[in-house]
This record gives C-alpha cells, structure tokens and sequence, in this order.
C-alpha cells in the first residue's frame, strides 16, 4: 500500500511539472496577423509584443499574468502588429533576395575581416585579444570585456566605409566600455561624424536576418 502511495505521489508530481512546462508557451491564431507565440518571461514586468524577420510574432507574458490576458492585450495592439509584419515581410523578401544572389564564402570572408580589422588596428594603434567571426542575428559586432572582438561574416555585403567603420567602432571599445560622449568624440576623430555612419549602418540591418550562411 506504501509503495503504491508513493508512486501515486510521485505520478502527481510528474504530471504537475509536465503541466507547468506546457503553460512556458503557447500558440494563438488572430485573425488577419496569423500566428503569435506567447511565452513565459522571468525578466518582462509588462506583457510585450515583438515583430523579428523569420520568427514572427512572440508575446513576452510575465509571471503571474495568464495567457488569456496576453492574448487580449495582442489583440489590442493588432495595428501595431500588421505595421510591423509588412515591415518584417519586406526585410525577409530582401535579405533572402541578397542571399540567394551574392552568396557568402565564409573562409573568404573571415580573411577580409580579419585582415582589415588588423590593418585598422595597426593603423590607429589598439589592440584586441581574439577575434570572432560570426553569423549573429542583432548585431554587426562586439568588443566583450576582455577585449575579444566578434564581427558578423554579413559585413562583407556592406560598403567599405561601414566596414571600417564597425571594426573600428569595436576598436574603440577595447579602451572605452561603453557609449560615452568620450567613445563618440575619440571614434570622430578617426572617422569624423561617427553618428551618421552609425545612422547609415542601421539602414543595412535586414541583412543581419540571413535563415543559414555556408
């Protein structure tokens, strides 16, 4: 009897934890947008909704608030979210238009990178660590804290001007840990009106939603 007992126990609790993970996420259908993920959120305070190129529509829902409540508050945003799909749509047809007709070698293209950034370097006298070349999905680079530097391989799709200026950019990094009006002034002096090549840069971003690079 005992040990029916504990196993009827331990089936509860293995039922109740399987319960839970079915409530991390779910799908919805809304009319006219299609279909959005909600997931459970350990850092979102407030429900929110974002729009990424080949994820789709993802709800962030905090702990304590019910699904059925995120659903509503995605409803009431439905505008915000058609405007933004169409937006995504457009950015996905380009970056697969850029993939399929100037294809990326990725050996050939680490060798640009890594050769400009150490012409750079030797250049305007910094010094890195290690470097990355990466295909990251939100930005064009990274200087960590022990100044590893990571460049996205999509770089070499973009003008030489932005290339030098993103390598650079994390150049700066290795002296100055964040974006100061000190990391502006020192990366205008190199480039002179850095804020408009970063604005320039920003215009280039649908390619940092490539789906596979080889």
């Amino acid at each position: 009897m005992i040990g029916h007992m504990k196993l009827d126990a331990v089936s509860k609790i293995l039922n109740r934890r399987r319960v839970k993970s079915n409530l991390e996420a779910k799908t919805v259908e809304l009319k006219s947008v299609g279909t959005i993920k909600m997931e459970r959120s350990r850092r979102a305070k407030h429900i929110s909704v974002s729009v990424r190129p080949f994820k789709g529509v993802r709800v962030a829902v905090p702990r304590g608030v019910s699904f059925a409540s995120a659903e509503m508050f995605a409803q009431s945003k439905m505008g915000w979210i058609k405007k933004h799909l169409d937006k995504m749509n457009q950015m996905e047809r380009a970056a697969k238009v850029v993939s399929e007709n100037h294809p990326i070698d990725r050996q050939a293209a680490r060798r640009r990178l890594v050769d400009r950034l150490n012409y750079l370097a030797v250049n305007y006298n910094f010094q890195y660590n290690r470097v990355f070349i990466k295909n990251q999905k939100t930005r064009w680079g990274s200087c960590s804290g022990k100044n590893n530097i990571n460049l996205n391989v999509n770089l070499v799709r973009l003008p030489d001007e932005l290339i030098d200026y993103t390598i650079l950019h994390e150049l700066v990094h290795t002296r100055i840990k964040n974006h100061g009006q000190r990391f502006w002034d020192q990366l205008d002096r190199l480039l002179g009106d850095a804020k408009q090549l970063d604005k320039a840069l920003n215009e280039y971003g649908f390619l940092l939603f490539q789906e596979k690079i080889e």
